[in-house]
This record gives C-alpha cells, sequence and structure tokens, in this order.
C-alpha cells in the first residue's frame, strides 16, 4: 500500500474520530444543561461549572465538527462568481481560497503558540481549573484546520 494511501486514511480515521468527539459533546451539552435548567429552578441549586464547561466544550465542538465538515464540503460558500466562471478559473479559485485558508491558520496558530508561551513563561495564573485542561486544545485545533485547507491544493 502506497504511503499517500495511508496517509489519507489515517486522517479520514482522525476526521471521523473529531466528528465522533463532537456528537459525544452536543449529547453532553444537551443533557447537562437540561440538568442546570432543573437545578436552577426546581431545587434552587445551579451549578457554576456546568455553564463553564459549555463554553469550552462550545469551542471544542466548533473546532471539532469543522474538519469533518470541510471534507464533505458542507461549509457555506457564496457561489455567485464561482458560478459564472469556467472550470479552469473555479479551480484556480479553489486553489487561491485554500492558501488564503492556511495563511489565516498560520497566522492563527503562530500568534496563539506565542502567546501561550510567553503566558506560560510569565507563570500567569489560570482563572479556574477548567483553563488548564483546555489550554492543550489551541494548537492542535487550528492544525487539523490548517491540514484541511491544505487538502484543496
Amino acid at each position: 500500500m502506497e504511503v499517500s494511501k495511508r496517509l489519507e486514511k489515517a486522517v479520514d480515521l482522525i476526521i471521523r474520530v473529531m466528528a465522533g468527539g463532537s456528537q459525544l459533546i452536543i449529547v453532553y451539552l444537551m443533557l447537562s444543561v437540561c440538568a442546570d435548567v432543573a437545578l436552577r429552578y426546581f431545587f434552587n441549586r445551579p451549578q457554576a461549572w456546568i455553564s463553564e464547561t459549555s463554553e469550552y466544550l462550545l469551542l471544542y465542538l466548533t473546532f471539532l465538527g469543522a474538519a469533518w465538515v470541510l471534507r464533505g464540503e458542507g461549509h457555506v460558500i457564496v457561489d455567485i462568481l464561482v458560478a459564472r466562471v469556467g472550470s479552469k478559473t473555479r479551480s484556480i479559485l479553489g486553489v487561491i481560497s485554500s492558501l488564503i485558508g492556511v495563511f489565516v491558520c498560520l497566522v492563527i496558530s503562530w500568534y496563539g503558540s506565542v502567546e501561550t508561551l510567553y503566558h506560560f513563561k510569565r507563570g500567569v495564573p489560570s482563572w479556574n481549573f477548567q483553563r488548564r485542561l483546555f489550554w492543550p486544545s489551541s494548537p492542535l485545533d487550528r492544525s487539523s484546520s490548517c491540514s484541511n485547507s491544505c487538502e484543496g491544493l
């Protein structure tokens, strides 16, 4: 089996696992928010950690699902210009769009990593325990978006 076929299968597996993770997050968010509402209104015992955790999981949900949506080309596009040009120009515009996406992902990843390292070196304390659990996700999430943009090339 070729290396490219193995790599493609590995990427497909990773994307499927990420999509499954986003599905689990949706179920967890639904159940935890319903539980929080019930605890707040029926027992007057709201749980602060549920809303905090939900905020972070919405971030994960966005990035974990983005790779799957991009793979299936299910994202929203404005095709006013693209629909009126030929197939060769359309493919050139697709490459340009992918290059812009790669550039934006790399810039965001670079500055996000620099800022994270800066805060780590300065010993900036996290506000709560969940921030410690969720900070490693940002470089991973941005790199998966970047790799999907590279696929369009």
